[in-house]
């Protein structure tokens, strides 16, 4: 296996509508060929693409098809905040190299943000990020591209609200100067209304306009000659320099303020959101509570309404679960008419779709896939009416489906690794099945070869007293083997819930009796007796597996009992359960050895003189019969000295009518 594919190297490249994007685009397919590695192609759709021209909307498209034909999954996500979503997607996904272009939009002054491809860096300091430089004219195209970008957009309230604050600053200047006030104090008013103006509008324009505006209003109302815009005094000049300047950098300061105080309370509700998720999404203990927490959330933290289309057994969706507000319409109002037509082109394809999105625009709803790498494991959608998700809800849900996602493969990975366990442990125990049969059934097998092949050769120099024996240990060997095979059969359909039970009412009693005739013959060699209740026992059971289980027990005190030792099978009632105990007096367990004596090929430290151990299987199929019955077995201590294997059967009550 190569090295990189080891180490599960998987590489994430960005799309774009630059014209450079293609190039891009190869450079991460060559570096997946090279590495090995699994190729992701994102795109993060921002809030305004409807505004993007048709140029540019074809173009992406063109990129998009082209990362598709070259063996990239496509993913995409909604969002104005690229840098913080690129890095997010590359923590989730696990990727260890990202792959983006030199953005042609640099820093215009010395205050504003680093460039796209800085933010990057800063925000995925765990991943190796390989920048690929653009052309000379990809570079103009792009900064032709964004000039429009940064423009202003002023709203009636905020005009209203700097007309309102510049006029009180002016007033407050006429009091000042009607107490006699110097024209620093009213400069300093000013410069204060701008810095008012600055944090209560959102637009930086009136922060600049304000600054420009008092810097006049200054001059016409306080300066001689007053109502003009004419001054006697050429130092007037320089103040009017100074107090510009003061008011535009008082006001850009409190714009930026006001951004960083207005971002970091947005980070830290959605680092609460975050935490908040991950600590519910822990406990999830199966795909269907992550779901569960995952549309609560989104309930509590949106208050909007989704539906979860979970991934079926099969490759499609299974049937959706529905989370709504308290206060929400109807399901049939809120939903799309083909909204599951939607949700499984979006589970096939791995994209968004739906309201404000690239397909199926002209939805109400946003459907999003759940998915991770190249495995779906549903599709979300937001039923929002037609209402799009602001930047910072978008946000929120983001961060919200991440998690899931992380839940899910977390929960997907621990169920492969089980599953693995139990493939390996599956095959332990065909190991030590094939080792204990190879070493167990020769012991026999070769005493009946030996034995017959005597009889084939001298049978007639053998007196009586010899061919006796000789039939015996034929007859030992071969009902060794029957009750093996027997009991390899019955635990293999027990364990596999293969064996159907053909319950019938039963006397407990009855059945001990019916059992003792099955029993090892060495059996004689033992004194074996029956102490049964006087109370009639009725218990529902199919008779051949509890004969089996009793035929067991006893041949196990037979075995691993000295000649001659008691051996005593005792029946009684327990409450609503019958309670039959195999006791003997024998040398006992060994209590390092009773914690898995009911193990499938535990066969405990004894050696047996004719080399024949047994399986391990005879205790394990008792466990299995007797809780299929519904009922228990348990091992202790006959005091003084030997064991009791005991099991109890519920009882059956039955009516006589005279």
């Amino acid at each position: 296996m190569d090295e990189h594919t080891k180490k599960g190297e998987r590489i994430l490249v960005c799309i774009s509508p630059s014209p450079s994007n293609p190039k891009v685009i190869m450079a991460a397919v060559k570096m997946a060929e090279a590495f090995k590695a699994a190729l992701t192609a994102l795109y993060v759709r921002p809030l305004n693409y409807e505004e993007f021209s048709k140029e540019d909307k074809r173009r992406l498209e063109a990129n998009i098809d082209f990362a598709g034909e070259n063996g990239a999954s496509i993913a995409t996500i909604t969002g104005n905040d690229v840098p913080v979503l690129v890095a997010e997607y590359a923590h989730i996904s696990g990727t260890t190299k990202l792959v983006v272009g030199r953005s042609g939009v640099g820093r215009r002054h010395f205050w504003s943000k680093a460039t796209l491809t800085e933010q990057i860096i800063l925000n995925a300091p765990d991943v190796d990020v390989y920048i690929i430089p653009d052309s000379a004219a990809d570079i103009r195209q792009q900064n032709k591209r964004f000039v429009p970008a940064d423009r202003f957009r002023p709203t009636l309230k905020e005009s209203l609200l700097t007309l309102l604050l510049l006029a009180s600053a002016s007033a407050i200047g006429m009091v000042f100067t009607l107490f006699g006030f110097s024209k620093a104090n009213i400069i300093t008013v000013f410069i204060l209304g701008v810095l008012v103006i600055s944090v209560l509008t959102v637009s930086p324009l009136y922060s600049a306009a304000g600054s420009l505006a008092s810097v006049l209003l200054f001059n016409w109302l306080f300066i001689e000659p007053r109502f003009s815009f004419h001054t006697y005094e050429t130092e007037y000049a320089v103040t009017f320099a100074i107090m510009f300047v003061s008011s535009l950098i008082t006001g850009t300061l409190a714009n930026m303020m006001k951004k960083n105080a207005r971002q970091a309370a947005r980070e830290s509700f959605r680092a609460k959101v975050l935490f908040d998720t991950n600590q519910l999404l822990q406990k999830a203990e199966t795909m269907d509570d992550v779901f569960r927490i995952t549309g609560s959330q989104i309930i509590t933290l949106l208050d909007r309404n989704a539906v979860i289309y979970p991934r079926a057994e099969g490759e499609g969706l299974g049937t959706g679960r529905v989370f709504q507000t308290a206060d929400s319409l109807t399901e049939t109002e809120l939903a799309d008419a083909d909204e599951r037509e939607i949700a499984e082109w979006v589970f096939a394809s791995r994209q968004a779709a739906g309201l404000h999105m690239e397909r199926r625009r002209e939805a109400k709803a946003q459907y999003h896939a759940i998915c991770l790498n190249d495995y779906c494991y549903g599709v979300i959608v937001l039923r929002l009416n037609g209402v799009a998700l602001e930047t910072f809800e978008n946000s929120v849900f983001t961060a919200i489906l991440g998690e899931c996602v992380l839940a899910l493969e977390s929960l997907r990975n621990a169920a492969e690794r089980e599953e693995a366990s139990l493939m390996a442990r599956n095959e332990q125990l065909r190991s030590n099945l094939l080792r204990s049969i190879s070493h167990d059934i020769r012991t026999p097998l070769t005493s009946i070869s030996g034995n017959a092949s005597n009889l084939l050769s001298h049978y007639k120099q053998m007196d009586d007293e010899t061919l006796q024996q000789i039939f015996s240990d034929i007859y030992d060997d071969s009902e060794w083997l029957v009750n093996l095979v027997e009991n390899l059969l019955s635990i293999s359909r027990v364990e596999k819930g293969q064996m159907k039970l053909h319950l019938s009412m039963e006397v407990m009693n009855d059945v001990i009796e019916e059992a003792l005739k099955h029993v090892d013959r060495n059996a004689k060699d033992h004194h074996i007796t029956v102490r049964g209740s006087e109370d009639i026992l009725l218990v529902r059971m199919e008779t051949r597996l509890i004969m089996q289980v009793l035929i067991n027990l006893i041949n196990n005190a037979v075995k691993n009992t000295q000649t001659g030792s008691e051996i005593c099978i005792r029946s009684e009632k327990r409450g609503n359960a019958v309670k039959v105990s195999v006791l003997d007096n024998g040398p006992g367990i060994p209590d390092a050895v009773k914690p898995h004596i009911f193990e499938m090929f535990y066969t405990g430290q004894d050696d047996v003189a004719d080399g024949r151990r047994g399986l391990g299987l005879g205790l394990a199929l008792c466990k299995s019969i007797i809780e299929a019955h519904k009922g228990t077995i348990a091992l202790s201590d006959n005091l003084p000295t030997g064991c009791c294997f005991s099991f109890t059967l519920p009882m059956e009550e039955v009516a006589i009518n005279e």
